[in-house]
């Protein structure tokens, strides 16, 4: 009588694989099915064999998940390759100024710099830096800008006209007025001082900063 082929080997192509198979690679697998193939044919029923179609199918099956992982070590090689390519980009970086999604300015000898990202143009936006018990130190309120990230030079005055000490201090951008005040998204700068690998892919170490993922650097300065 026609014995079909185990299907327990085509389970394990597909990623199930059986409580009594120990072996998980795909040119296992294919030996197997191979030999079991070869031995079902030479001990079939004369007059009753297999079926052509049915050990076709399988066959198919069969160099179609090896294909499938094949063309995933392609694709794991690529992106091992392209990872590598980012790392030495990111490497340029090195001692470069970055802006990068935050909200802080370090002011240093009298000087910080910060930006932020329009989304539309706007009449005018309103920043607000504050210290970090929270106090309100300076407001500066820009014209007409485009959208896009800008970059500001903050020369550490309050708004009394008195040198702030250096130090880190937090900064808000609003655009509109009155109850429709929208917030703006707001960029900090730093001094790329290294790259790195993680597990979410090229990451900068930013002075002051820490850790930024290299897909956030909306300028460089």
């Amino acid at each position: 009588m026609t014995t079909a082929i185990d299907p327990s080997l085509l389970s394990t192509m597909n990623g199930v694989t059986p409580a009594s198979s120990t072996k998980g690679s795909t040119q296992e697998t294919k030996d197997r099915f191979l030999s079991m193939l070869v031995a079902q044919m030479r001990n079939q029923d004369p007059l009753n064999p297999l079926d052509n179609a049915q050990v076709t199918s399988q066959m198919a099956q069969l160099s179609t998940v090896e294909g499938i992982e094949n063309m995933n070590r392609t694709l794991q090689a690529l992106a091992d390759s392209l990872g590598v390519d980012q790392l030495a980009q990111a490497a340029n970086l090195i001692g470069h100024s970055v802006l990068v999604p935050g909200n802080t300015v370090n002011l240093s000898d009298g000087a910080g710099v910060f930006g932020i990202n329009l989304e539309n143009t706007s009449d005018s936006v309103q920043i607000s830096i504050f210290d970090q018990s929270g106090q309100l130190v300076s407001t500066v309120n820009t014209g007409v800008l485009p959208a896009g990230e800008h970059l500001f030079d903050w020369d550490g005055l309050n708004d009394a006209g008195m040198a702030m000490p250096d130090g880190n201090y937090r900064f808000e951008a609003t655009t509109g007025s009155g109850k429709n005040l929208i917030a703006v998204q707001t960029l900090s700068s730093g001094l790329v001082q290294g790259v790195s690998r993680g597990d979410s892919g090229i990451e900068l170490n930013v002075q002051g900063l820490g850790r930024t993922a290299y897909s956030d650097v909306r300028q460089i300065h």
